[in-house]
C-alpha cells in the first residue's frame, strides 16, 4: 500500500522543541527508507514541512510510522491513500 503524506510545521509554533524534533527528522527518514518503507521525500517550496510517500503493509503500519516521527506532535497531517494508473481499470473498475 501507498500512501502520499502532506505534513506542515506552522511557523508560529516553532519553539525550541519543535526546532530539534525538525533536526531529527532527516535520520528518522534515512532509516525508514533503508528500510524500504519510505519511497521518497520532498520538500513543499514556500511551506514549512514535506511530502513525503510511504509504501507499508497496511494503514496500522502508517499510523505507527507516522506516531514515531520526531515532528509527530508538532506537525498537521494530511494522508492520501495512492493507487497505481498502468490501466484504467485498476481505477474506475472493469465495465459490467
Amino acid at each position: 500500500m501507498k500512501f502520499l503524506v502532506l505534513w506542515h510545521l506552522e511557523p508560529a509554533r516553532l519553539t525550541p522543541d519543535v526546532v530539534r524534533a525538525v533536526l531529527r527528522q532527516p535520520e528518522y527518514a534515512e532509516k525508514l527508507e533503508a528500510d524500504g518503507k519510505l519511497e521518497c521525500r520532498y520538500h513543499l517550496i514556500g511551506k514549512h514541512g514535506g511530502a513525503w510517500i510511504y509504501t507499508v503493509d497496511s494503514n496500522e503500519e502508517l499510523d505507527r510510522l507516522l506516531a514515531m516521527s520526531p515532528v509527530y506532535n508538532f506537525a498537521t497531517y494530511e494522508v492520501l491513500a495512492l493507487a497505481e494508473m498502468t490501466d484504467p481499470a485498476t481505477v474506475v473498475g472493469k465495465s459490467a
